[in-house]
């Protein structure tokens, strides 16, 4: 079962500094209207591309993987967990519920 990370809990990693990589998995389009700092675009509609890259990276930070209400991030946090990614989390209703419960300065759309 994929862990989901409440917006809070991941507002409170990037205040320490806590390392772990941020997949935004939405399309180019909703990237240039809002995005996390420090996210990564990786659009869901190119999973085959970068899935076993991801997955199989040498890098042992947890994955935290956002899209606009939560939906695709759990389908890509499935996909990477089943091709070998150990530690990654969806971010709890994506960047809508971010831009409501942490930062309102991040547009909705």
């Amino acid at each position: 079962m994929i862990e989901n990370l409440q917006p809070q809990t991941l507002r409170d990693w990037m205040r320490e500094s806590r390392p772990f990589r941020l997949l935004d998995v939405r399309e180019e389009m909703e990237w240039r209207i809002a995005r996390l700092p420090g996210a990564e675009l990786r659009p869901l509609s190119t999973l085959p591309q970068w899935l076993e890259s991801e997955a199989t990276a040498q890098d042992s930070r947890p994955i935290v993987v956002y899209c606009h209400h939560g939906v695709r991030s759990a389908r890509a946090c499935a996909a990477l967990a089943a091709h070998g990614a150990a530690d990654v989390r969806n971010l709890a209703g994506g960047i809508e519920r971010w831009s409501l419960e942490v930062d309102p300065g991040v547009p909705r759309y």
